[in-house]
């Protein structure tokens, strides 16, 4: 169930073309889907302007098919975060409409087109090529809720000549979400040249002292330029999340529901 969706049944009862016992009928499933072992959010995309997302990490892939299921039948689109290749690979015999993104390790179902709502672009830097699958969840997740996203990948503080080169481009967004293991230093570097918010993202990436992405993100938290905000580790959908919501603050976003 989207605005959309309300709207019409709401201007059918106004203008007499359909009963308000009927409406009430429509409306049954607001605002979940009970399957038993998961409640499916069907008014996610009302309330936060974005699709529902599952985290498919332990779940199975019939639960994530019978969710999926749910989600179609509803008219909506679903973002599933966090999925192996062996899962992916049952769903898309189970749910027609399923595509994978194997780096980003997303699936995705689209029942309707997300159409661009926003200030501007949201740019996905990674530090490194190690970096990317973090930064691509970030950057598909932000494309799902209506972003317009650019990529900017192995930008790392290791050559900064990579990094100076696009700063023109950079300076163009109006949202960055930078993602970077090792010791974390370019959200800080970024925030350092520009004036635009920066969502930093430590990826469990680097050799023993990195403790598993611990190392970046206290750095990042301890970043020396101001204006840095940080997600929890390997966290790219949290930052896609967070960069949606500024990019669309004082907007209407009704304008960006294309079901």
């Amino acid at each position: 169930m989207t605005e959309t969706n309300i709207r019409e049944i709401l201007n059918e009862i106004a203008q007499g073309r359909l009963s308000v016992s009927e409406g009430m009928a429509r409306l049954r499933h607001l605002p979940f889907a009970d399957l038993g072992f998961a409640k499916i959010d069907l008014h996610r995309k009302i309330r936060r302007g974005v699709p529902e997302v599952v985290f498919g990490e332990r779940k199975t892939a019939d639960q994530i098919a019978a969710i999926g299921r749910g989600v179609i039948k509803a008219g909506q689109n679903l973002i599933v975060t966090r999925l192996d290749p062996a899962k992916a690979r049952v769903l898309a015999r189970k749910l027609k409409s399923f595509q994978y993104r194997a780096e980003a390790r997303i699936g995705l179902i689209r029942t309707h087109p997300q159409l661009p709502v926003g200030h501007g672009t949201v740019m996905v830097l990674s530090a490194g090529t190690s970096d990317i699958p973090v930064a691509e969840e970030a950057a598909v997740c932000a494309e799902m809720f209506g972003n317009r996203v650019s990529r900017l990948y192995d930008v790392g503080v290791a050559g900064l000549h990579r990094l100076t080169d696009s700063l023109e481009q950079i300076a163009a967004a109006s949202v960055l979400i930078v993602a970077a293991g090792m010791e974390g230093a370019l959200p800080s570097v970024v925030a350092g040249l520009i004036d635009k918010p920066v969502i930093a993202v430590p990826t469990s990436v680097g050799y023993g002292v990195a403790m598993g992405g611990i190392a970046p993100l206290l750095g990042m938290l301890n970043a020396c330029s101001g204006g840095v905000v940080v997600v929890n580790i390997d966290n790219g959908f949290g930052a896609a999340m967070a960069a949606t919501l500024i990019n669309r603050v004082g907007l209407d976003r009704s304008a960006s529901d294309g079901g």
